[in-house]
């Protein structure tokens, strides 16, 4: 991150802190579960997270606490670098370790040649369908949901993008009826990594599914800053909301009278960057609104797109708690 200030203790007199946490989430924990325990460590309720980790993954979590939970929207939208460990010669219901064992097949002949030239198939701009198990929602309810009801769920394949898909290791287990992969993805949001694996194995003819999967970095957001959550239960640390937005988005400087329209809700002068996002910062660091360019009565403008309590960070123009996102 190119920016960091710690946001007021929670419990401190008289503040409400509001601020990101980067969480580097245990296996075995739901993305739920740790924004209830971060709600019990910040002392409030308003907390939610910018997409969503299976049980099974470890690696970053961004999660928002008070009024940065209306950051978390743009966060979920960002990009995405994950590391993980594909199993070809195995394919799962669920497209991972936790599912039931559909097929096995023998991975023998798997070469890296082949694993390359199906590697590059899966890079770029690919249409992919979800995991059946995944939090898609069909006809108002999540996909696992009607597959654990017993129901056989159909999913529509979808445009992602894969930025790079690169093999760092290659393993042969079991005599080499099985094959690792160590892979390391950077790609859009809303891409499943399960269904990668799955759509790499089957294009091997031999199956597959992931066995290890770690998030590693959310748009500026990098797991090396991210704590434990025995870490924050001993020392309760977030970035300050104004210094996330600064990360977030291009900044553009304003003067204190810009920035008081602004906090009215008032356009100011056009920043001359399209329709692109921009965190409209003060002299002392506050991000006070984020801001778009736009043409308002044959004029050029920019107008506040979500307007910032200039006493407390980011806050006042929206409803104050915001549902957690999931990818």
């Amino acid at each position: 991150m190119s920016s960091q200030r710690t946001a007021a203790a929670p419990d401190a007199p008289g503040t409400e802190a509001s601020g990101v946490v980067l969480v580097d989430k245990p296996g075995g924990w739901t993305s739920h579960d740790v924004v209830g325990r971060i709600r019990r460590l910040a002392g409030t309720r308003k907390v939610g997270h910018a997409g969503t980790l299976d049980p099974m993954a470890t690696g970053l979590l961004v999660v928002g606490v008070n009024k940065a939970t209306r950051l978390l929207t743009s966060i979920t939208g960002t990009d995405k670098v994950y590391e993980a460990t594909v199993r070809l010669g195995v394919s799962t219901v669920t497209d991972d370790a936790e599912g039931e064992v559909l097929q096995t097949r023998l991975a023998n002949a798997v070469t890296e040649e082949r694993v390359a030239e199906q590697v590059a198939a899966l890079t770029g701009d690919i249409e992919q369908v979800p995991s059946a198990v995944s939090a898609v929602k069909v006809a108002g309810r999540r996909a696992y949901d009607r597959v654990r009801a017993g129901e056989d769920v159909k999913l529509d394949a979808r445009p992602v993008t894969v930025h790079s898909f690169d093999v760092l290791e290659m393993r042969r287990l079991d005599d080499g009826r099985v094959v690792d992969l160590h892979v390391r993805v950077h790609c859009s949001s809303g891409t499943y990594i399960r269904a990668l694996a799955r759509d790499l194995g089957e294009a091997l003819e031999v199956g597959g599914h992931l066995t290890m999967l770690r998030r590693t970095r959310v748009g500026p957001f990098d797991v090396a800053d991210a704590h434990s959550l025995e870490a924050l239960a001993e020392r309760f640390a977030m970035t300050e909301l104004s210094a996330a937005a600064a990360d977030l988005f291009p900044v553009r400087e304003v003067s204190d009278a810009e920035a008081e329209e602004l906090s009215f809700g008032r356009a100011i002068e056009p920043t001359a960057t399209g329709e692109e996002l921009t965190a409209a910062r003060r002299g002392d660091g506050t991000v006070v609104a984020l801001i778009k360019d736009a043409r308002r009565r044959g004029q050029d403008i920019a107008r506040p797109h979500l307007v910032f309590s200039p006493s407390e960070g980011p806050g006042a123009a929206e409803q104050d708690e915001q549902k957690e996102p999931r990818p």
